[in-house]
């Protein structure tokens, strides 16, 4: 008996995705827990597993298609269900009814090759410009190929093929003296089908289209809305770092060898954000209809660049855990947004999010807010700079904080009075202990 395979319930607020990629083809065995597809959603990309055994009859969604919740993607048969004998016709031109043993024995079928490791947005880009990832050198980590690898392969093949002069198809006027006409004239005159996404109008001046993938587009549909809805405003403040350091060093070794996790800043930023909530309630509200919802507990958002772009993982309760188990848990839900491991519970629920874009070197920036939230903090680059102190001017490392908030129900007095709070409890550290 056939079984349907449907899009599962992903989340509340989830209604669609996109096929990312079949990790079975038609024809495929399929055990009970095989995963069998990989769906792109708005927010993570959830894996759909086989509930029962036998072979996948038909797939009747193909990678880069959406598809909603509830709706059938693919069919499973039972393997007596299915006959084996097309794919041994398959294999040669010999009368089905009396195969040659010798020829089988001649060609056993090749041992599986090693998976290339690839994220689904890679392996579209490569079926675009028709390129074997296996045949792509990989510098991700693990050997994952990036999208960045690819695009360097086809610039070198397209080099290779390339005449002196840069004419893109002026092959198609010289083939080869040896080879027919029509198979030299073909693969170029199919090219551009082949490579949509590629224009290469003359040397030196290529163009590329990428379709964006549904967290992308998610991700830009959401910082549009966030710009047209809320009333962004950003106030800005620095901060002496020179106690936190201090307190890090003293206590580094330590901290590892007891807690088997490094002491970094964001366990500070993050015990100093939950104080200054406590303090100014509004910024971890929200706004509903007519209504703001004050929130009393502290869920903050840590947000995380990956290869197919940032994630807010959340960090439930963070007022009640301590500086180890703050640590420990975004340095895991990091290496979790690494390896695509995120699941809709690590995702939802923020009631304040804290950006660190000084881990990339900027110095200053506005954050724009994470709806429907209220707040954000913008941490950035530490650097030594001049500073006057007790009346003298000495070289202290400061870095500058940003505040991006809600300025429909929070005012620029209770602003800027948070961030001078967070700046107090990171400039006196010991603080943390009692207000964080």
């Amino acid at each position: 008996m056939a079984v349907e395979v449907r899009v599962p319930q992903m989340g509340e607020s989830i209604v669609e995705a996109v096929i990312g990629a079949w990790r079975k083809r038609e024809g495929e065995p399929v055990a009970v827990g095989d995963v069998l597809v990989e769906l792109e959603t708005e927010k993570v990309n959830v894996e759909i597993t086989a509930e029962h055994a036998g072979v996948l009859e038909r797939i009747l969604k193909r990678e880069g298609e959406t598809v909603t919740v509830g709706e059938v993607i693919a069919v499973i048969a039972e393997a007596a269900e299915v006959p084996a004998a097309p794919a041994a016709a398959t294999v040669g031109t010999a009368t089905p009814t009396t195969p040659a043993p010798s020829a089988a024995a001649a060609a056993p079928p090749p041992s599986p090759a090693a998976p290339v490791r690839a994220t689904p947005a890679v392996r579209r880009l490569a079926e675009e410009y028709g390129v074997d990832l296996s045949q792509v050198p990989a510098s991700g980590e693990g050997g994952r190929v990036t999208r960045e690898d690819v695009l360097r392969y086809v610039a070198q093949q397209r080099t290779a093929t390339q005449p002196a002069d840069g004419a893109a198809v002026a092959t198609v006027s010289a083939p080869a003296p040896t080879a027919p006409p029509p198979t030299v004239t073909a693969p170029e005159a199919e090219a551009p089908v082949v490579t949509p996404s590629l224009v290469v109008p003359t040397a030196g001046r290529r163009e590329e289209r990428i379709r964006m993938s549904q967290r992308r587009k998610t991700i830009a549909r959401r910082l549009v809305e966030a710009q047209q809805t809320a009333a962004m405003l950003t106030t800005f403040n620095e901060i002496d770092m020179s106690a936190v350091i201090a307190l890090r060093n003293r206590w580094r070794q330590q901290f590892r060898e007891r807690y088997g996790v490094n002491l970094g800043f964001m366990s500070f930023f993050t015990k100093a954000v939950v104080g200054a909530l406590k303090a100014f309630p509004l910024l971890n509200a929200e706004i509903q209809g007519d209504e703001i919802v004050v929130k009393y507990y502290y869920d903050i958002g840590i947000a995380v660049a990956t290869d197919e772009g940032l994630v807010v993982p959340v960090v439930r309760d963070a007022d009640r855990k301590s500086f180890a188990d703050i640590e420990r848990e975004i340095e895991e839900l990091a290496r979790k947004a690494r390896e695509r491991r995120l699941t809709l519970e690590d995702l939802s629920g923020g009631t304040f999010t804290i950006t660190n874009g000084g881990v990339f070197g900027s110095l200053l920036s506005t954050p724009i807010l994470n709806p429907p939230q209220v707040g954000i903090l913008g941490m950035h680059k530490i650097e030594d700079r001049p500073v006057v102190v007790n009346g003298e001017i000495v070289i202290r490392p400061m870095m500058y904080v940003a505040l991006t908030y809600d300025h429909r129900i929070i005012d620029g007095r209770e602003a800027v009075l948070f961030l001078v709070r967070v700046k107090e409890l990171i400039e006196d550290p010991e603080r943390l202990l009692l207000e964080g």
